[in-house]
């Protein structure tokens, strides 16, 4: 059974200003239940950036620094490693596995932003995996 990323990503993808504090991002992800954001492009950044719950976790929490003065892109990650949404769930796991990240935002054809996939989304999959075409997932 072959599994594309475009069957396991969630559609929605939140951006969040570079110059927004860390204490924004985390109401942001928060009240959204997700644990990344796209950091915007700027004039500074001419990329898009990522920003991530383990982000927060490493770069916030364990050096206990204030997240109300910590600028995004100060923690953010730069430029963003993707995937295109027709690639399989498997070449997915093994380039998240290689860089050591848990988010990736997924691109079309055009390289445009379409959706998010992160390892949570495969603990679905790997169920779906083991079980027949049959099987119900709830």
């Amino acid at each position: 059974m072959q599994f594309s990323v475009r069957d396991w990503m969630m559609d929605l993808v939140v951006f969040i200003e570079p110059d927004s504090t860390v204490l924004d991002a985390l109401a942001m992800m928060r009240r959204r239940y997700i644990h990344s954001l796209i950091v915007n492009k700027s004039k500074d950044s001419p990329e898009y950036g990522i920003v991530t719950s383990t982000d927060i976790c490493d770069k916030i929490i364990a050096l206990e620094r204030n997240p109300a003065e910590i600028q995004v892109s100060q923690i953010m990650n730069s430029p963003l490693v993707t995937v295109k949404e027709g690639m399989s769930l498997k070449e997915c796991a093994r380039l998240m596995n290689k860089y050591h990240i848990h988010h990736l935002p997924v691109v079309n054809e055009q390289d445009v932003l379409v959706g998010m996939v992160s390892s949570t989304d495969f603990l679905v999959a790997a169920e779906a995996m083991g079980r027949g075409p049959d099987d119900k997932i709830v």
